[in-house]
Parts: C-alpha cells; sequence; structure tokens
C-alpha cells in the first residue's frame, strides 16, 4: 500500500521492466488533483495500480472512473451504495476486477456478518469473487504486543476468506511509526519492522505479501515542519533512518553527509547503485553530484530502495542467498512466501508480487 504522494508515485515510475510484473501497488488517494491523476497515467506500461478513494468525499466528482486513468477500484465495506456501484462501473470500464479491501480492526462481527457485506458488494458492484482480489489489512503493527494481537485475527480472516472463490488474498501490515521527528539526528537509528515480523508468522498461511512501504499505516504526523534531510532504509527486519542535522544551513552538504554515511554502513547493499533507482540517487548525493532533492525525494529514493529489498527477500530461496547481497544481512525467505510476481501479493507494496497500499 502506497499513499498517493508525489514522492511514492515517482518510485513507481522508475522502475525497471523485469520488477513491473511483480508488483501490485494499492494507493491511497487523499486529494485528487491534476498532478495526481497525471502521475498515475505515466507509471509504466504493465503497472496497473489500484485506487483507494475511501477517505475522500462520496461524490461522483471523486470517482476514478471520471480520471481517464487504467486502473483497478478499492472498495470497503463500509462504502455507500451509490459509491460501490460506481466503483463497479469502473471495473467493467477498465479491467473487469476489483480489489476488496477487508480492514482486520473492523471485521469483529463475526464470519457471517462479514459474508453478507461482501456479498452486497458483490452485489452492487455487479462482480462475482473470482474478479476480486482480498485484501486483508491488519493496519498499524508497531510493537510486539501488536504482533500477537494482530496475528490470530488475521489469520481468523484467511480462514473466513478460504471460503470464498476469491481471485487472490492479500495480508498487507504497516510498521512505521506516525512520527519520525522524536529520533536523534545525525546519527541512523534502527526500527523494528514488526510488519515483516507479522508477515513471518503468517507465512504459513500462503497468502500474498503486502505492507505499507516507509509510510505508516495512519496517516503521516510528521507535517511540513520537520524538513531535516531523512531517509528510511529498508534492511532485513529494521529499519535504519537517518535525520540530519550537522554540517551548518546548506541542504546539499547535509544531505551529501548523510549519503556518505549510508553508502559505508554495513547494509548498503553490495549491487550499490544498481540495487535500486533509489540507491543511485543517493549514491549520487553522496558524490555531490546532484542537489539536496525535497523531502518528496527522500521518500521516492526510500521506497525505491524498499521494493527493491522487499522483493529480493521474497524471492529469496528459503535456505539461500542473502537479500541485499553480501555486505547485507540475510534472512532465509519465510515458508509460503507468495513468488514474486502475482497480483495482490507482495508491496510494499506487491503481488508476491509484492502489494503495497499507498496512501
Amino acid at each position: 500500500m502506497l499513499v498517493g504522494r508525489r514522492g511514492e508515485l515517482e518510485a513507481l515510475a522508475h522502475l525497471d521492466d523485469a520488477t513491473v510484473p511483480l508488483l501490485a501497488p494499492v494507493i491511497d488517494v487523499h486529494v485528487v488533483d491534476p498532478c495526481t491523476v497525471a502521475l498515475l497515467g505515466r507509471l509504466p506500461a504493465g503497472l496497473l495500480p489500484a485506487v483507494d478513494v475511501s477517505t475522500l468525499p462520496d461524490e461522483p466528482e471523486c470517482e476514478p472512473v471520471r480520471w481517464g486513468v487504467p486502473l483497478v477500484p478499492v472498495i470497503g465495506l463500509a462504502e455507500s451504495d451509490r459509491r460501490v456501484a460506481a466503483h463497479g462501473a469502473a471495473a467493467r470500464a477498465y479491467t473487469r476486477r476489483a480489489v476488496v479491501r477487508l480492514r482486520a480492526g473492523q471485521a469483529r462481527a463475526g464470519p457471517d456478518a462479514t459474508t453478507a457485506a461482501v456479498e452486497r458488494v458483490w452485489r452492487l458492484a455487479r462482480l462475482v469473487p473470482e474478479q476480486c482480489d482480498l485484501l486483508v489489512d491488519a493496519e498499524d503493527v508497531c510493537c510486539p504486543a501488536d504482533v500477537r494481537l494482530a496475528g490470530p485475527r488475521v489469520r481468523r480472516l484467511v480462514d473466513w476468506a478460504r471460503r470464498h472463490a476469491w481471485r487472490s488474498v492479500t495480508v498487507v501490515a504497516g510498521g512505521m511509526p506516525p512520527t519520525l521527528t522524536r529520533l536523534p539526528t545525525d546519527e541512523p537509528v534502527r526500527l523494528d519492522r514488526f510488519d515483516w515480523r507479522l508477515w513471518q508468522d503468517l507465512a504459513d498461511l500462503g497468502v500474498g505479501y503486502g505492507d505499507y512501504g516507509v509510510s505508516p499505516a495512519a496517516p503521516d504526523a510528521d507535517g511540513p515542519g520537520d524538513r531535516l534531510p531523512t531517509l528510511r532504509y529498508t534492511t532485513d527486519g529494521a529499519w535504519w533512518i537517518y535525520r540530519w542535522s550537522r554540517r551548518g544551513g546548506r541542504g546539499d552538504e547535509r544531505l551529501a553527509d548523510l549519503c556518505r554515511t549510508l553508502a559505508s554502513a554495513p547494509w548498503w547493499p553490495a549491487a550499490g547503485a544498481g540495487f535500486s533507482w533509489g540507491d543511485h540517487e543517493i549514491l549520487r548525493r553522496a558524490r555531490r553530484g546532484a542537489g539536496a532533492g525535497s523531502p518528496a525525494n527522500w521518500i521516492a529514493w526510500s521506497t525505491s530502495h524498499h521494493l527493491a529489498h522487499v522483493l529480493a527477500a521474497l524471492r529469496e530461496p528459503r535456505g539461500g542467498s542473502r537479500a541485499a547481497g553480501p555486505r547485507g544481512p540475510g534472512r532465509r525467505r519465510p515458508p509460503g512466501a507468495a513468488p514474486a510476481g502475482r497480483p495482490g501479493a507482495a508491496s510494499t507494496a506487491g503481488r508476491g508480487e509484492a502489494v503495497t497500499p499507498s496512501r
């Protein structure tokens, strides 16, 4: 799942042809403007985004079918009858399929009530289960207690999902804290990826993998005031957060120092700039080959690296090679992890593809 902001969409725009078939991005759109619609229309050929507009006003002008961009609509169980019908029209206009998003924290009424809710969606959207990918959204899991609570809840929902002939079933969760402003500056700070830990606990279910990229599942609370150069660098089981205030007032000097520090860290991939477009951009700044960029650029580079890292981890054979290359820490691919490249699967966003809900 990805937030429909410029940074996340820019990372998707720089995917190479070999990676595109492995991803099924799900994008949360909070604002409809010409820029967002244009960015969605400029994604690489073959990368068809699923778009969730549930936070937008329930008005006709906010319906994706009016944007003129091929996409897959995301339908929530609490959507109005009118909006579900409009999503069905969008599905028929483009792909004849949709994503049904089931938020684990809200699905507490029992299996019969959940079945009634999804049957309403199928009826109003004029779709059948085989045309729908199910997204089981555990939302934020930011500590061991969240993992312990979310695991049984997700297992019950996956057991329920097996009663129906879904096109695919994917579990998605987020683990990034809602704000980073309280973290120390001028040193890398390690944050556990509890969303990845939840996935490892659930890998035996054989469902697709998804996450929220380098953003929290809840809206980001950092706000415009925190403009320190910041990178969120994904490794096995953790993020390393770099927030840099040293080197005086010039942003390009601070970012160059940050990037040099990151490029010399033990978790910098052996492939270096070849690992992802984001790593290439980070190394350019480390060599003072470009300017400081903007918060949107920092998110774009971080997201690009995250996508590459997660796909490498999902493809890693069960006894095998290190996802980040010889210099990066290794982790075995969990049993049952989705094969890279199937809709509804991996994140980070993708379809075991990694599925990544975007916001």
